[in-house]
């Protein structure tokens, strides 16, 4: 896991290197990606359940 100390430091190097602007854009690309990505694993975990009833 990413300390506290780290986070803020992902963060200030995020900010120096992407600007204030293009990180809300940043944050809702990546939470999107991470919402499909979820979607797609559950439905491949939904599957093998079906398959071994």
């Amino acid at each position: 896991m990413v300390g506290p100390g780290s986070a803020v430091l992902i963060g200030a190097l995020a900010l120096i290197i992407f600007g204030p602007k293009k990180l809300p854009e940043l944050g809702k690309a990546v939470g999107s990606t991470l919402r499909e990505f979820k979607q797609s694993t559950k439905g491949l975990v939904d599957d093998d359940d079906k398959e071994e009833k």
